[in-house]
């Protein structure tokens, strides 16, 4: 179970298939159609929906079922616990578009004794994208500076060391390193891979 964590509370989860475990990281797979979980205001909309001060004074926050209706996507959670994970994306036809760095808290791993088990990480909202290139923008920083003028509310408490992280990780994109160097651009899932659905205590206590 793929979650994130916002001030104690899951924002959203993603069953994900795992595609390799080892010295590289923690690789998982996340296919069209499989079914997720989405945090959504008290009157039934998405937090980008609307501004973020609008989406506060809405009352408690609920959960609702949903499906993952883009492409395929692959997810590496790297080695040392890095302030990022590192996404591929690809087009309806399975064609690699870029990389997409999500600047997050490390992540924490649990495992329940039912079997569930899982990765939880809270999204920092700013982000890096990559295109095959490895020219690279900035993405999400209005949404960034917006919540930021919120903290009362926001979950994010250093703008700095977010900024930082991603600098870090835009000189690694820039010299073509591991994992920006080709790695896994040309996966395709094997045709047997069924799509993985909620287990039971996916909805565990978060421990972010």
């Amino acid at each position: 179970m793929h979650r994130n964590v916002r001030l104690g509370r899951l924002g959203w989860v993603r069953p994900a298939r795992v595609v390799s475990d080892d010295e590289r990281g923690l690789l998982v797979w996340i296919a069209r159609g499989t079914p997720v979980v989405n945090e959504v205001s008290a009157d039934g909309r998405g937090m980008r929906s609307m501004p973020f001060a609008e989406y506060v004074t809405l009352g408690a926050p609920t959960l609702r079922h949903g499906t993952w209706n883009g492409p395929g996507v692959l997810k590496l959670h790297r080695p040392g616990d890095p302030a990022h994970s590192v996404w591929w994306f690809r087009d309806d036809t399975g064609r690699f578009t870029g990389w997409y760095v999500n600047l997050e808290r490390p992540a924490v791993r649990w495992s329940d004794e039912g079997g569930a088990a899982g990765v939880d990480v809270t999204d920092e909202d700013l982000d890096v994208q990559v295109a095959p290139d490895r020219t690279w923008n900035w993405k999400d920083e209005e949404e960034f500076l917006e919540r930021l003028a919120i903290p009362e509310h926001y979950w994010v408490r250093d703008e700095a060391a977010v900024r930082a992280e991603g600098e870090r990780v835009i000189k690694e994109i820039e010299a073509g390193a591991f994992p920006f160097d080709g790695t896994w651009t040309d996966f395709r899932p094997p045709a047997e891979w069924d799509i993985p659905g909620l287990v039971p205590g996916w909805d565990r206590r978060p421990l972010q």
